[in-house]
């Protein structure tokens, strides 16, 4: 059985504007992976991935670089105990 994870993310940089959520809600289903991904008002990129650990990961390493017009500057990474409680991955507001 694989170890399931949950990360809580903030992206920062050219991250609003760029299609940023869409692109990792693609990513994330891709790779198998529930939670939400969000804008913040001080212009960052909120998101939950929950999941295996390797699907998790790839999520994480697809957010460093983003779609093709984002800049990412900053990931900000924190583990949580998995919850299970997603269905599916999903844009939030």
């Amino acid at each position: 059985m694989k170890k399931k994870v949950r990360a809580h993310v903030i992206v920062s940089g050219r991250v609003q504007g760029v299609f940023f959520r869409m692109e990792t809600k693609r990513a994330a289903d891709k790779y198998g992976v529930y939670g939400w991904v969000r804008n913040k008002r001080d212009g960052t990129v909120e998101a939950i991935f929950e999941g295996d650990q390797e699907s998790v990961n790839l999520s994480l390493e697809w957010c460093k670089e983003g779609p093709q017009y984002s800049k990412v500057t900053n990931i900000d990474v924190k583990w949580n105990n998995y919850t299970g409680e997603f269905q599916g991955f999903e844009i939030t507001y």
